[in-house]
């Protein structure tokens, strides 16, 4: 079954959007976390960063700047998170990938989501050994 973005892409579901070429559509998130909350997403239907070829995550990255700095010179936030979930534990709702471009502001009240944790330099020497041998 498609995705919500799917139907959008399709034409099915109305979006308010911001820009579109042939590989990616942006538009507005209607759940803002912020005014100018955009998604990016890639108009092929792929879950995750992972399953994204080359040529998919280049035109959404693209697509992704352009659309940052369309929000910087319209809006004048203070800055601009950029965030991509990939999985239901990270956040991941709709399991088609797309990219949160949300304009933030001092003071905007808007909640991090994350935790800095502090880890040992035992730790942090396992985790380097663990990542670059699945590279």
């Amino acid at each position: 079954m498609a995705t919500i973005f799917t139907r959008i892409i399709n034409g099915e579901i109305p979006a308010l959007k911001v820009y579109e070429d042939a590989d990616t559509l942006a538009f507005l998130d209607i759940a803002p976390a912020s005014p100018g909350h955009t998604l990016v997403i890639c108009k092929n239907e792929v879950a995750t960063l992972m399953e994204l070829s080359d040529a998919q995550l280049l035109a959404t990255a693209r697509t992704t700047q352009r659309v940052a700095a369309a929000l910087q010179k319209a809006l004048q936030p203070d800055g601009i998170n950029i965030m991509q979930n990939n999985g239901s534990a990270a956040g991941q709702t709709v399991f088609h990938y797309h990219v949160h471009l949300i304009p933030r502001w001092n003071d905007d009240g808007v909640i991090q989501f994350w935790q800095h944790k502090s880890m040992s330099q035992a730790d942090f020497a396992e985790m380097v050994a663990k990542i670059s041998q699945a590279l």
